[in-house]
C-alpha cells in the first residue's frame, strides 16, 4: 500500500529551511560565495533532516511496522509503563540523519494519550524511556490488541510534536507525529508479538516488519 499524502518534505521543517534559504542567499549576495558556503551546508543538513519522503506501507496481516527511521537499540521483556503489563519492547534510536517522521505501528483506535516532562539525556540510553521527556500513545487494534508507542527526547531533541487524540483512529503506518533533531521510539507490545528485527538492524519508518503478532486462531 503506497502512502503518498504527504510532501517530500515535511512540513514541521517549512519555516527552518525558508530562514536557512534567506540568510544564506542575502549573504551570498552581499558578501559574497565564500562567506556564504558554510550557511549553504546549514540548508542542506536542514533539507535532510526535514525529508519526509513517502513509504510503501506493508498490507500484511498481524504485522507490526516500524514507527520511525533508525537503528534497533533495544529488544526484549519489559514492564509496560503505561498499561503496567508485562510486554515485549522494541526500541528505534534516530540520530539527526535519519528520517524523522513517526508513524503508527498498527491500525487501530487511539484510546489514551500520555505526555509527560522529564529530562533530556542521551535517547541511546536506556533510562531515557522512563527519564526524558515523552509522548505515549495506547493503539488497540480491531483484534483488541494493545499497542503502546512513545515519542522520546533525546540530547538534542526538544520538541516532540504528536497530531492525534484519544478516541481517533489511525492506520498502519499513518504518520502522526515528529520528532525534532535526534530522539528514540519505543514500542510496547503484547507477549505474543514475535520479533522480525535484530540488534542493531537499521529500519525504515512505515517500509519494515518489525513484529508479528500471533494469528488470533493459534492463541491459547
Amino acid at each position: 500500500m503506497a502512502d503518498s499524502r504527504y510532501p517530500l518534505l515535511a512540513r514541521e521543517g517549512r519555516v527552518h529551511v525558508a530562514l536557512a534559504i534567506t540568510v544564506a542567499a542575502l549573504t551570498h549576495y552581499f558578501a559574497g560565495g565564500g562567506w556564504a558556503a558554510p550557511l549553504w551546508l546549514v540548508v542542506v543538513f536542514i533539507l535532510q533532516f526535514f525529508r519526509d519522503p513517502p513509504r510503501r506501507i506493508p498490507d500484511m496481516p498481524d504485522v507490526v511496522v516500524c514507527p520511525a527511521d533508525g537503528k534497533v537499540i533495544a529488544l526484549g521483556e519489559v514492564e509496560d509503563p503505561y498499561l503496567k503489563r508485562p510486554a515485549r519492547r522494541l526500541s528505534v534510536f534516530m540520530n539527526v540523519f535519519n528520517v524523522h517522521s513517526n508513524r503508527s505501528p498498527v491500525a487501530g483506535v487511539v484510546k489514551e494519550a500520555w505526555y509527560n516532562k522529564g529530562k533530556f539525556i542521551n535517547a541511546s540510553f536506556d533510562k531515557s524511556s522512563l527519564e526524558n521527556e515523552r509522548n505515549a500513545l495506547w493503539i488497540q487494534t480491531d483484534e483488541g490488541r494493545d499497542v503502546v508507542v512513545v515519542q522520546v527526547a533525546g540530547l538534542i531533541a526538544r520538541r516532540i510534536l504528536c497530531y492525534v487524540q484519544a478516541g481517533e483512529k489511525m492506520a498502519r503506518g499513518e504518520r502522526y507525529g515528529f520528532i525534532r533533531f535526534g530522539s528514540r521510539v519505543d514500542v510496547y507490545l503484547p507477549l505474543d508479538a514475535q520479533f522480525e528485527v535484530t540488534l542493531g538492524d537499521s529500519v525504515k519508518g512505515g517500509a519494515d516488519v518489525i513484529a508479528r503478532f500471533a494469528p488470533k486462531a493459534q492463541e491459547h
